[in-house]
């Protein structure tokens, strides 16, 4: 195939074809990969996912910067929207300091 004989628009077709033809090239690569990975943790008594670190399901847990002295049960990190406790404790005139965790 000689490229200079080709128009631009043959050519666009064939640079969106090549395209086409790698990423479908690397899928599959990458299918036959997984799926050895997937056989050899299974030969050797595992599932490939107890190796794989699923970071974007796990929740960071945070820690309660702050205690309601009459519920020491109710904490808050200082994130997000306040407690119904902290509103009412701030409503009356107390600082949020005074309920900061030691």
């Amino acid at each position: 195939m000689n490229l200079l004989n080709l128009s631009f628009e043959e050519l666009m077709v064939l640079k969106n074809d090549v395209a086409m033809a790698i990423a479908n090239f690397e899928k599959r690569k990458k299918e036959e990969v997984l799926a050895e990975l997937k056989e050899l943790a299974r030969s050797r008594g595992f599932l490939l996912e107890d190796f794989l670190d699923n970071k974007k399901n796990k929740k960071k847990s945070v820690v309660a910067k702050f205690a309601d002295p009459t519920n020491p049960e109710s904490t808050w990190s200082g994130r997000g929207r306040k407690p119904k406790w902290v509103v009412e404790a701030l409503a009356s005139g107390r600082q949020l300091e005074d309920f900061t965790l030691k």
